[in-house]
């Protein structure tokens, strides 16, 4: 079924573009949400009409796009989350998380316009943002444990270098600790 988006569907298409859809998609969602109308020849006559007229706008938004686009060209966000001791974050980082990140550093962007899958543990990802149907831009997404600041690590690296002689992660050095509160543990439980 041929169809005329009436508005931006990411993974579908931009909107004024004429698009194939399985007729219960097309009848059952786009149409009666707005989101659609049937692409006849008249609609398609119509459709000719506005881009005509709308040409001078649509440049002006494509423009703009671009504009965004730059701005958000060099930022790179990292977003502290609460982690388990496998590395797994407690919830996942959605588009929604990204589009506050980038809201709190100043730049309104609406999450339905970011493309990302969820993250769900520490490390390094990319978010897409797509400002228009040829603009969009990649933002560079770095999930770091909430309880391991950058100033910890390093003062952790250097307490035992200064006792061991050797560098050590502050991840090896957490789960050393750890072990260590468990033996203490086991040692308790079998004293009793």
């Amino acid at each position: 079924m041929e169809i005329i988006l009436k508005e931006d569907i990411i993974g579908l298409g931009y909107k004024n573009d004429i698009v194939d859809v399985k007729r219960g998609y097309g009848r059952n969602y786009l149409i009666p949400k707005g989101k659609a109308v049937i692409a006849s020849e008249s609609a398609k006559k119509v459709l000719a009409e506005d881009m005509k007229q709308q040409a001078h706008k649509l440049a002006a938004k494509k423009a703009e796009a671009e504009k965004k686009a730059a701005a958000l060209e060099n930022v790179a966000l990292e977003i502290s989350v609460k982690v388990s001791a496998t590395g797994v974050t407690y919830g996942s980082v959605t588009a929604a998380t990204v589009a506050e990140e980038l809201e709190k550093k100043g730049f309104a962007v609406d999450r339905k316009i970011i493309t990302m899958r969820d993250i769900k543990k520490v490390g390094e990802y990319e978010a897409t943002i797509h400002f228009h149907k040829e603009v969009e831009v990649k933002v560079p997404v770095t999930v770091v444990a909430e309880n391991a600041p950058k100033a910890e690590v390093k003062s952790d690296k250097v307490d035992t270098e200064e006792k061991t002689g050797k560098t050590v992660d502050a991840v090896e050095t957490a789960e050393l600790e750890q072990k260590e509160s468990v033996e203490e543990a086991d040692d308790t439980k079998t004293a009793e």
